[in-house]
Parts: structure tokens; C-alpha cells; sequence
């Protein structure tokens, strides 16, 4: 039976280094990235339909049109429920660290 040479020992070091478990504050970490990451694409892509529909969109003359109204009222309780959802998890982002002291 061969040997194991030191490259084959090396090499199943580093798989094994890199496939350790994450601790609870890292996964912690992680999902808060990730959720504030999301809310955040999210958050600019309300703005960005906002945006396209007050420079882009032809609008009446005398007021707003309909469907634009609307829009707007749809669109404003979601922008602020994704705004205070968003400030929340940055501002209990540092409780875990707070804990662990």
C-alpha cells in the first residue's frame, strides 16, 4: 500500500480547513448581510420605478394620473416598511457583541 506523500497530506489539510463550521456569530453575520443586502436591492429598485415614472412617464397636464396615484399609494407603505426593516437590522447588528462581552 502506497505511501501518502506530503502533497496528499497538504491537500487534505486544506479541505479540511476549509469546510470547518461557522460559529453562531458568524452565521449571524452572514444573514444579516444577506437580508440587509436584499432589502437594500430591493429598496433601490422602489426608487428606481419611482424615479422612471416621475421623469419618464408622460403625466396629464391639470393632475396626476390615475394609475401613477395608485402606484404611489402601493408603492409608499412598502418603502417605509423596507426603510425601518433595513435601519433595524443595522442598528441590532452590534447586540451579539454586547452579549459575548
Amino acid at each position: 500500500m502506497p505511501r501518502p506523500t506530503n502533497e496528499a497530506q497538504s491537500d487534505k489539510q486544506s479541505i479540511e480547513k476549509t469546510t470547518q463550521r461557522l460559529t453562531p456569530a458568524e452565521l449571524d453575520a452572514r444573514l444579516r448581510f444577506i437580508v440587509g443586502l436584499t432589502l437594500a436591492i430591493t429598496m433601490v429598485g422602489i426608487i428606481a420605478a419611482v424615479l422612471f415614472s416621475l421623469i419618464f412617464v408622460t403625466q396629464p397636464i391639470d393632475s396626476q394620473a390615475p394609475n401613477d396615484a395608485e402606484f404611489f399609494k402601493l408603492v409608499t407603505p412598502i418603502a417605509t416598511f423596507l426603510t425601518g426593516a433595513l435601519s433595524g437590522i443595522m442598528v441590532t447588528s452590534g447586540g451579539s457583541k454586547r452579549e459575548s462581552e
